[in-house]
């Protein structure tokens, strides 16, 4: 009915059964008698435009890809075409794409996912048993179409309180829970606190915790694997929840197995358990040993402090930005950081993110980079960003 009404409105209503069987030839004929006597006037205008699209849509900003990284696209293609700059690469520090920095894959879970993708490879003795009875189990069971800180106890507690007291729904970010490198942090999971605190919260708050394959020690962005754990759910919300997820795909196979080998790894005993601690502990090792010397050096620059790297693969470092350079930023209608982040990009090629976007205090300038890259390299970026700002402070002092 809406769509018939939705017609009529636009003056083509149904057809009467009478109009379904005209010929072609005539239907031609008669548009061609209607141009003939219709004036000629310009096109429609669009219905759906900047001005009529809905306001919210038109604010959302996402500043990992935002302006910064359009303008690193740029600058690869103008090396690719051989104009000269300062730097031979753009690096792209600005993503938490691990493997694409070159971390290398976990090997039983790749074995795993090689034999949920094909399952013929089962028989091949190049794969450990382990690993094809893990992927007979998730083959079975999968339907293929059905900032750098750690939160301690007692601020997830704060948080909890909080949305008790004030009726919010929490949302859990806990992506990183395997990313904690700091011997005085560990990870604490929202839903575990929140029981702890007894009944009065735990069956009254409500929490949706979320975990990926593609970050913590795993760093398997192509999958897209995830869950969402929801407590607490009005069974009408449920309704509508599932409701929301039966009108779209599932996730392919792959992510669903990756993500069942996150949440249930190789345990003492197995066949491939030594391999993968031994690879896992390697991964998270690397990352604390980057973390601490993100932290080191950029202390030791004029105008830039950083917190200690907790956790997560990404530094947050202040960065002072003298009235000269906000004046140059405001002239050329950016936010003070994104010229800043700008500038280092033309000047050195590497690409990180504007605090502007994450929300940071007012009258304070930030960045954020991941500590990704190898070691050595790691080493040059924190030397050419230490470089530059040096000589953006002497340029606008």
């Amino acid at each position: 009915m809406q769509r018939a009404a939705a017609l009529v409105r636009r003056g083509c209503g149904p057809r009467t059964p009478s109009s379904w069987g005209r010929s072609q030839s005539s239907a031609a004929a008669e548009a061609s008698a209607v141009l003939k006597v219709r004036p000629e006037r310009s096109r429609r205008e669009r219905i759906l435009t900047l001005e009529s699209m809905n306001p919210q849509v038109k604010a959302v900003e996402y500043a990992v890809r935002g302006p910064i990284v359009l303008k690193a696209g740029e600058i690869e293609l103008e090396l690719q075409r051989g104009i000269k700059k300062p730097f031979t690469e753009v690096i792209r520090a600005n993503i938490g794409d691990a493997q694409a920095m070159g971390q290398q894959p976990i090997t039983f879970l790749r074995q795993v996912m090689a034999l949920c993708t094909y399952p013929n490879l089962l028989d091949s003795p190049s794969f450990p048993e382990d690993a094809k009875k893990r992927a007979r189990r998730i083959l079975q069971a999968c339907g293929g179409n059905s900032l750098g800180q750690v939160q301690s106890r007692k601020c997830i507690e704060d948080v909890i309180h909080f949305a008790w007291e004030e009726k919010l729904f929490l949302l859990a970010d806990e992506v990183y829970q395997d990313n904690v490198y700091s011997p005085d942090c560990r990870f604490h999971s929202f839903k575990k606190v929140l029981y702890e605190m007894g009944p009065e919260y735990s069956s009254n708050v409500e929490l949706a915790s979320f975990h990926s394959t593609s970050k913590g020690y795993m760093g398997e962005c192509g999958y897209r694997g995830g869950y969402m754990e929801v407590i607490n759910l009005h069974p009408e919300i449920k309704g509508q929840l599932v409701k929301l997820l039966s009108v779209r795909l599932c996730p392919p196979v792959s992510g669903q197995a990756a993500m069942d080998i996150v949440v249930n790894p190789p345990v003492a005993g197995e066949e491939s358990f030594e391999q993968f601690s031994r690879e896992k502990e390697s991964v998270l090792g690397n990352l604390a040993k980057k973390a601490k010397l993100t932290e080191d050096l950029f202390n030791q620059v004029p105008g830039i402090h950083c917190n200690p790297l907790q956790g997560a693969m990404y530094a947050f470092p202040r960065i002072f930005i003298p009235a000269k350079a906000v004046e140059a930023a405001q002239a050329h209608q950016m936010a003070p950081d994104m010229f800043y982040c700008m500038k280092l990009l033309e000047e050195t090629g590497i690409c990180v993110v504007p605090g502007s976007g994450f929300g940071q205090r007012e009258g304070t300038y930030h960045f954020r980079m991941t500590i990704l890259p190898p070691v050595e390299k790691l080493k040059t970026v924190l030397q050419k960003v230490k470089d530059f700002h040096i000589n953006f402070l002497e340029k606008y002092a």
